[in-house]
């Protein structure tokens, strides 16, 4: 019986290194579309158990997509994880060749479940969204900088540069919210997000196109995801205190703002917090609890496609 051949990518700005099992060959090709198209015909042809590849801040989404295309098995690791995995491995040289031949051997020896993929459309939203966050930011800062300027050629400069991005703004929103409305599951998705009192439009977009995950994991998964479980760190008879810890910052960050508009007027968060609290609990950990009942409840409605109703949630 031959081994499974799990494949390792390291990718780069310019090139992607490809280790054919942990011991087999390397070669290297362009990062660029047609020199990967090519290369996930000839994977295609080898039928491998599994395609592993870094988070690497984006340069790896064009292989992840031409990759997924040809329905090959591609599963994106946490750099973080690779990493703690080649220390015990006993390997501190870092080299892309390396990096590709552990990706190929984490492959075997973990043998990770290859996750859904968003598909093209869904990745064109994201990147527009997130060119939208991008512009809020602009904004923010040409707003700033309008406070402390004095001179009239500059406030000119400012002002028509602050309408340029406003303008931006309310076409990308624009556009979003058309794509939304053009799709029945992500109109339904919308809907039942923003009947939660709390959720507004843009943490609906966010929610709906940075965690397509949910809906699809049980509350513990999802809780896992964005990170909001509490990990435990005992030993014998000593009891640590929990932390949370990883997960997708950016997701966090807008649930803990619809969590704080929560609290203020949700009827089931808000006495929750107030419970919590009333507990002796710190404020933080009461509020990382409310996000994750938050997440939980939004989790189980997504799931049965059912709008928001106290007794419910």
């Amino acid at each position: 019986m031959t081994e499974a051949l799990w494949i390792g990518i390291d990718v780069s700005k310019a090139k992607l290194d490809i280790a054919y099992g942990a011991q087999g060959k390397l070669r290297s090709v362009a990062n660029e579309a047609s020199a990967v198209a090519q290369l996930a015909s000839e994977l295609e042809a080898l039928v491998p158990a599994g395609i592993l590849l870094e988070a690497t801040g984006g340069y790896e989404k064009l292989a992840v997509a031409v990759l997924a295309g040809h329905r090959l098995a591609v599963v994106v690791v946490n750099p973080r994880r690779l990493r703690a995995f080649a220390q015990a491995q006993g390997e501190s040289a870092k080299t892309d060749p390396i990096d590709a031949r552990m990706l190929a051997l984490f492959g075997s020896r973990m043998q990770p479940a290859a996750r859904v993929l968003p598909d093209a459309a869904l990745m064109q939203l994201q990147e527009l969204f997130a060119r939208r966050e991008q512009l809020v930011s602009m904004l923010g800062a040409e707003k700033n900088r309008l406070h402390q300027a004095r001179a009239r050629r500059v406030l000119k400069s400012l002002k028509t540069v602050i309408a340029c991005l406003e303008r931006q703004i309310k076409d990308a929103e624009g556009e979003l919210s058309k794509a939304i409305e053009q799709s029945d599951l992500w109109r339904a998705h919308n809907e039942v997000l923003q009947s939660t009192p709390g959720i507004g439009p843009v943490n609906a977009f966010s929610l709906l196109l940075k965690l397509p995950e949910l809906g699809r994991l049980d509350r513990g998964q999802i809780a896992a995801l964005v990170g909001v479980a509490p990990f435990d760190d005992d030993s014998g008879k000593h009891r640590g205190q929990r932390h949370i810890s990883g997960g997708r910052a950016d997701v966090r960050s807008l649930l803990y703002m619809a969590t704080v508009t929560a609290i203020r007027c949700n009827p089931v968060i808000k006495p929750f917090y107030q419970r919590l609290t009333g507990q002796n609990k710190p404020p933080k950990v009461a509020m990382v609890a409310c996000m994750r009942k938050l997440l939980t409840i939004l989790n189980a409605m997504i799931k049965h496609n059912e709008p928001w109703h106290p007794r419910c949630a």
